[in-house]
């Protein structure tokens, strides 16, 4: 075991799971997490926790995520895990992707139960997978802490009604598809973050803001990019349950850009999941973040929404 966990999965970049930023797609680094905490599973004696047989599985009630370094096309990736704490019938787990250069390029952090997969009822872990957890320990390094987000308990405000209130806008509507649908039949974690990214041209623009024009030079090629994520799972939509996605934002400073996300059902108006993201410009030919202008900046200080949240 290294002082980050033990080796939970590994695995390359495949060309199809890239954007059009050129680099690994946030939905499948949530992807390959996922299968690293399977790993992880399997390493504390639940090896069948995500098996369609599954008796007990682990319910993600929390992801906090940060993306260190970016992964493009060809790209090998190792992921080591650990627990960090373990209560009654919960746990915080901790998942590192690393380059092969042993450099970490994205953390995330799993708030997780021990719970009945049919329903997701959380019960006591038994005694041997507590011995197994002792043995893998890990502490939260530096660069997997939380950096611009608060990881204290919060209560959700998410909800259609509030949206509305808010005036968010909609950036995302659809339907679960079966094969969004893991083996018990409800939304796979990832799939949030995929509607997330895929509707995320509407709240920002196609056209990136990026830093004030400079005479006589050619404005560079931007892109955008998250550094960090909070996301709170609350309930799981299924097959054929409406998603829609209201989203804002709540901050803005040169560098970074603080935008909410909630995934609501829009026939009943509850939250599927709500997430919070610190997203930046991102110099596409340099492949580093630029901070935007003052006339960008304005604008965006100028769609701030007061009192937007989790």
């Amino acid at each position: 075991m290294t002082s980050q966990g033990v080796e939970v999965w590994s695995g390359g970049v495949n060309t199809w799971e890239c954007d059009e930023m050129g680099h690994l797609n946030v939905r499948f680094w949530v992807a390959k997490a996922l299968e690293g905490l399977a790993g992880l599973a399997a390493t504390l004696g639940m090896p069948h926790a995500f098996a369609p047989h599954a008796q007990a599985t682990l319910a993600i009630r929390e992801l906090h995520m940060r993306f260190l370094r970016e992964a493009r096309a060809g790209a090998w990736l190792q992921a080591t895990g650990g627990v960090v704490e373990i209560g009654d019938s919960d746990a915080r787990l901790l998942v590192i992707l690393c380059h092969a250069s042993g450099e970490p390029a994205a953390t995330f952090q799993f708030r997780v139960d021990h719970a009945t997969a049919a329903d997701l009822r959380p019960f006591p872990w038994p005694e041997r997978i507590r011995q197994r957890a002792e043995a893998l320990h890990v502490e939260v390094p530096a660069h997997a802490a939380a950096r611009s987000v608060d990881l204290d308990p919060v209560e959700p405000t998410a909800s259609l009604a509030r949206a509305d209130e808010l005036g968010l806008m909609r950036i995302g509507l659809g339907v679960v598809g079966p094969s969004e649908c893991d083996v018990f039949g409800r939304m796979s974690a990832e799939r949030f973050i995929g509607r997330v990214s895929d509707g995320i041209t509407r709240l920002f623009g196609e056209d990136r803001p990026g830093p004030d024009p400079v005479p006589g030079e050619p404005p560079p090629s931007l892109g955008g990019a998250v550094l960090e994520y909070r996301v709170l799972y609350l309930d799981w939509p299924k097959a054929g349950d409406g998603v829609e996605l209201r989203s804002g934002i709540a901050d803005s400073t040169p560098r970074t850009r603080r935008a909410v996300h909630w995934m609501v059902d829009p026939l009943s108006g509850r939250p599927w999941a709500s997430s919070e993201a610190i997203a930046i410009t991102f110099d596409l030919d340099k492949r580093k973040i630029v901070d935007i202008g003052a006339q960008a900046q304005a604008a965006f200080v100028a769609r701030l929404t007061p009192g937007l949240a989790l």
